[in-house]
């Protein structure tokens, strides 16, 4: 199996790139897998969180060019393959971590930075490869970096494809964590079941709000937010939670 799906924290779900081999590069067989792993993940109720790392020594080292042929129709596969589970990460309604435990490099570091937070091994590092092979970011990588960190750094990023390490990943804000190698797996996972305590609506809610932010201009955020606090607003969670805080005692939610 080349990628791996468990649940060790309960409401956790933790999706294992697993081509050690290859440093889980993707080819076919894994893209399809990812797809599946990630689609189980957002549609199962009994879970409200999601990690996701790599095998062996890396996190991903991006697609496995040893799969490449004449019959490879990269612009096919980035719209199909390669969206399935890049688009269904963005879109579940549950935090995604990726825990990056080793080198994340071309459409790796797309996966890992699509995520929603990113806990990263001080030794690991991000790259944007493609400049190497004469081909642009993909994935929607041009996209990320831009917003996360400024044109005139993704640019340079891009067509330098420089080696950025965990402590300027963490100081530009692409990841918000770094750990010990032995460390990055245990904390991604600790930090994910501290989320599944917290109402998923509202998670829910938060990660559609600020990701449709990204696209829309301030109004349109502001009318998304407040059609969010009104569903929210009736919620059993939510009045839970007040509760609990006139009460001073932890709110158990229960996703209703």
């Amino acid at each position: 199996m080349t990628v791996k799906y468990e649940t060790p924290r309960g409401a956790v779900a933790l999706i294992t790139l697993n081509r050690p081999e290859r440093l889980n590069a993707y080819d076919r067989q894994m893209r399809a897998d990812m797809a599946d792993a990630v689609k189980r993940a957002a549609g199962d109720d009994k879970i409200r969180a999601v990690v996701i790392t790599g095998a062996g020594r890396a996190f991903c080292a991006g697609a496995d060019v040893s799969s490449m042929d004449e019959k490879y129709n990269i612009e096919e596969i980035l719209n199909t393959e390669y969206a399935a589970f890049l688009s269904a990460i963005q879109t579940m309604p549950k935090p995604v971590i990726a825990a990056v435990n080793g080198p994340a490099a071309g459409i790796g570091m797309t996966t890992a930075l699509t995520c929603d937070l990113r806990v990263m091994s001080k030794d690991a590092y991000l790259m944007s490869a493609f400049a190497n092979i004469g081909l642009v970011p993909d994935g929607g990588l041009s996209f990320l970096l831009t917003r996360q960190i400024g044109y005139a750094r993704a640019y340079q990023l891009a067509i330098e494809a420089e080696k950025l390490d965990a402590q300027r990943a963490l100081e530009w804000g692409l990841v918000n964590r770094v750990t010990g190698a032995d460390d990055v797996l245990s904390n991604a996972l600790d930090w994910a079941a501290s989320l599944t305590a917290r109402a998923p609506a509202a998670l829910a809610m938060t990660k559609r709000t600020f990701r449709a932010s990204w696209d829309n201009g301030l109004r349109n955020a502001m009318a998304l937010e407040a059609m969010a606090q009104r569903t929210l607003a009736a919620t059993e969670d939510c009045a839970e939670g007040v509760r609990a805080l006139f009460e001073k005692r932890k709110p158990e939610f229960k996703g209703k």
